[in-house]
């Protein structure tokens, strides 16, 4: 990886980094993220299973996006577990992934009982996500608690599973697998981060204070951070500023989490392919009329520029 000091974050992202000038984070190469050559004499079973939780009644666009985009990031199978609410729209839109429907409650999320029913999928992935679409009802929040408690691999919270933190932020260390929490700016806030003084520094002071999760805060120089190991993504830019470009990144490191990457260099490699994913597709589309699931059309060609 590249050094980079802090003041050359600082004028590379245009941004606030109120912290020790000595600081020395790294910045993501194409080197960083070669992947390994996948034996000739393989199957399904040899790249892992990857299991996703996701959507809610009005939010069937997420959960296919990263169960899209987990398959076009190499998982061996993909597992992708929706309300019954929206199962239809769901397994329409997605190109190979297992679509099961779980109980739905009356709000069209995931009803209580969906745990339960859940926990043999759990306990034989490995790799899972949950939190995109899932909605913000009691419900969905007491799944997010079953999937931290019963996860037996690495496991991903996205979008509406980070919610639960905020009122249990004791959850973040009592995780017994490897987590991942991959928050936008406003949903780093709901989980206590703080941004004052800038996003370098809220990042150290929120890893400090949580030092076993992984961090992948986003945005333009996407910081992933472990403790005090910061690394910052160069790829990508704004035509990538949509929702359901999140929904991709998730289902990328599901899918190399599932194939036995280690879940820091697995948050790395994701955020960089990601993001350029994002600039080829901008190079051929522009930067207005960039879709989600253009990242996950362009998948390919970024993992090539790496293989």
């Amino acid at each position: 990886m590249k050094a980079l000091t802090a003041a050359q974050y600082t004028k590379k992202y245009q941004c606030q980094a109120d912290v020790p000038s000595d600081i020395c984070l790294h910045e993501i190469t194409a080197v960083d993220c070669a992947l390994p050559k996948r034996p000739r004499v393989s199957h399904k079973y040899s790249y892992g299973r990857a299991l996703i939780l996701a959507g809610a009644r009005g939010y069937a666009g997420a959960p296919t996006l990263a169960a899209n985009a987990c398959e076009r990031g190499g998982a061996g199978l993909t597992q992708l577990m929706v309300p019954e609410s929206i199962y239809p729209i769901a397994a329409a839109r997605c190109d190979g992934a297992v679509v099961l429907p779980l109980p739905a409650a009356g709000d069209g999320g995931f009803a209580v009982c969906a745990a339960r029913q859940a926990e043999d999928a759990l306990s034989k992935a490995n790799a899972v996500l949950i939190g995109p679409g899932l909605g913000t009802g009691p419900e969905a929040q007491a799944l997010v608690r079953t999937v931290l408690q019963k996860a037996a691999s690495p496991l991903i919270v996205d979008a509406d599973g980070l919610r639960v933190f905020a009122d249990e932020p004791a959850l973040l260390d009592a995780c017994r697998v490897p987590l991942i929490l991959t928050p936008h700016e406003g949903e780093f806030k709901r989980l206590g981060g703080d941004l004052t003084r800038g996003r370098l520094a809220g990042a150290l002071r929120f890893t400090a204070e949580h030092p076993k999760p992984i961090l992948i805060l986003k945005g333009y120089g996407t910081l992933v951070c472990r403790g005090e190991d910061i690394s910052v993504n160069p790829s990508g830019g704004p035509a990538m500023a949509k929702g359901g470009s999140g929904d991709v990144l998730g289902g990328m490191l599901c899918a190399l989490l599932a194939q036995g990457f280690e879940p820091l260099s697995a948050a790395r490699t994701a955020v960089y392919l990601h993001g350029l994913a994002g600039d080829l597709a901008a190079r051929e589309l522009g930067e207005y009329s960039l879709a989600p699931s253009d990242l996950i059309r362009f998948l390919p060609q970024a993992f090539q520029t790496v293989s």
